[in-house]
């Protein structure tokens, strides 16, 4: 059953909330300086796998498209306009690699796709999933698994949610249009077909009343992208995972460095990604933004991504 709650009832809580939330995160550097963000040397094999030819939009320069998003992944640093998290720390490190400065050039993510193909950016590091659909179109370099989590108060009861019958019967908040619904969706509909109670799917349109709803005890559990969800729950405190399911499920979905197709940019940035899992730096950025679980033993340049819908 699915039960559409509104913003009103919850607004002065959530204002409070996200409060609080800005108080707490700093915990993790937000600052535009960003002096704890790691580089890397150049990379020689990298660097001499690039095509001789290859257009870069800048002279010495990688420029990676980003859209800004949430924290851990990207989000505005203190002064409201430099772009930090996990996605531009990696991008500093693969331009780092081929021996060029960074030109960071920011995106919505309905562009991301002409801005590349159009030459605006080199490449795009902003949780772009690969799918088939997607791989006619761009060449892609794997760096982090796509998962969603379930996150529950840190006093609940619940323990682990790994499987449909763990959710009957509770009340999920997720987001709608998005994989995580389209899972939770499936999940419900096997727990019905087998007698179990139906999950109760709520939907929120800001992350403040989000949380609100479950701390209140209007909601027992979260279900979204477990990035953003395990940052919030390390600046707060408020939270704890009981289980992560791939974005794909039930197929293992993964996340990529996006460039032109054939444009020879991908195989010198595979081998960039898999240096960093070589020498340590890949986790240590991972480390950076509470984003260990999500570490993959081995970068590919287009692999297997998502059937075509």
């Amino acid at each position: 059953m699915k039960a559409v709650l509104q913003l009103s009832s919850l607004v002065a809580a959530a204002l409070l909330y996200a409060g609080g939330s800005a108080f707490a995160a700093t915990s993790f550097d937000l600052s535009p300086e960003q002096h704890s963000r790691i580089r890397a040397q150049q990379d020689v094999a990298a660097t001499k796998a690039l095509p001789a030819n290859f257009p870069f939009v800048a002279k010495d320069a990688l420029t990676i498209g980003i859209v800004v998003a949430h924290p851990p992944i990207s989000t505005y640093a203190t002064d409201a306009k430099t772009v930090v998290g996990f996605d531009p720390d990696l991008a500093q490190l693969v331009a780092d690699s081929l021996g060029r400065k960074l030109n960071v050039v920011i995106l919505s993510w309905p562009d991301w796709p002409l801005a590349l193909a159009s030459g605006k950016v080199d490449a795009v590091i902003s949780n772009v999933t690969v799918t088939e659909e997607r791989k006619a179109k761009f060449d892609f370099s794997t760096y982090r698994r796509d998962e969603v989590g379930f996150f529950v108060k840190t006093d609940s009861p619940i323990k682990s949610i790994r499987e449909p019958k763990d959710v009957a019967g509770l009340r999920v908040i997720t987001d709608a249009g998005t994989n995580q619904e389209k899972i939770l969706l499936a999940w419900d509909k096997d727990n019905v077909a087998h007698g179990l109670k139906p999950i109760q799917v709520q939907y929120y349109d800001d992350d403040a009343v989000k949380s609100v709803a479950l701390q209140s005890g209007r909601a027992d559990a979260i279900f979204s992208v477990n990035a953003a969800l395990s940052y919030d729950s390390a600046a707060h405190g408020k939270t704890r995972q009981v289980g992560t399911v791939s974005g794909g499920w039930p197929r293992t979905a993964e996340v990529a460095v996006t460039t032109r197709k054939g444009s020879g940019l991908a195989a010198p940035v595979t081998i960039v990604l898999n240096d960093l899992i070589g020498n340590g730096q890949y986790r240590s950025v991972l480390e950076r933004w509470n984003l260990g679980s999500e570490a993959i033993d081995k970068a590919a340049t287009n692999p297997p991504g998502l059937p075509k819908s």
